[in-house]
């Protein structure tokens, strides 16, 4: 968990991986990313491979193109560690992020559509 943790907490990682995660499923081509951020392609390269060695992304070829998508399984993982002591005999000190939890459950496919489309 400690290297997607240190993956996300570079602003210019945290960024693309929250375009992908909006992106959903299908996720986006390198150089849709690098237009929609306006980011250097080696920048985003760099990036990219950071976010994937972490496991936070999933990439495949599509023609001359690599789509890159977040993997829903590891953020709801990195999601899960970071709340998974709370409250420890103090519900109400987590209780607010019950309502935050619940908002991003109803927004992740399931697990039958997280691979991305080829």
């Amino acid at each position: 968990m400690a290297t997607r943790l240190s993956a996300l907490a570079h602003e210019g990682r945290l960024t693309i991986f929250r375009l992908l995660v909006r992106a959903g499923p299908t996720g986006l081509a390198a150089g849709d990313i690098a237009r929609q951020l306006e980011i250097l392609p080696n920048t985003l390269s760099a990036n990219l491979n950071v976010l994937s060695h972490a496991g936070l992304l999933a990439s495949h070829r599509q023609g001359r193109s690599i789509i890159y998508a977040a993997d829903f399984g590891a953020m709801r993982d990195l999601i899960g560690f970071l709340v998974e002591d709370c409250c420890d005999g103090a519900p109400e000190i987590c209780a607010p992020l019950g309502d935050v939890l619940a908002r991003v459950a109803c927004c992740v496919p399931s697990t039958a559509n997280l691979e991305p489309a080829r």
